[in-house]
C-alpha cells in the first residue's frame, strides 16, 4: 500500500530544501574572511602573471620547456 502524502507540505519541504542549498552557496561565496579573499586574489594574480610571462610578442603562448 502506498504512503499518503500531503502535496502542499511536500511543496513546502522542497522549497525549504532549495532555499537551504542557496543559503549554503551564499555562505560559501560571501562568508569568507579577509585572509581567504586575499589568498584567492594573490593566487589569481600569480596565475595571470605566469600566463603573461609565457606570452610571446605575437600574443601566442610559448611551448613548455620541461
Amino acid at each position: 500500500m502506498a504512503e499518503i502524502i500531503n502535496l502542499k507540505q511536500a511543496r513546502k519541504d522542497r522549497a525549504r530544501r532549495e532555499r537551504e542549498t542557496e543559503a549554503d552557496a551564499n555562505r560559501r561565496r560571501f562568508g569568507r574572511t579577509r585572509a581567504e579573499k586575499k589568498a584567492d586574489k594573490d593566487a589569481d594574480e600569480r596565475a595571470r602573471k605566469l600566463h603573461q610571462d609565457r606570452l610571446l610578442e605575437g600574443g601566442q603562448l610559448e611551448p613548455d620547456k620541461d
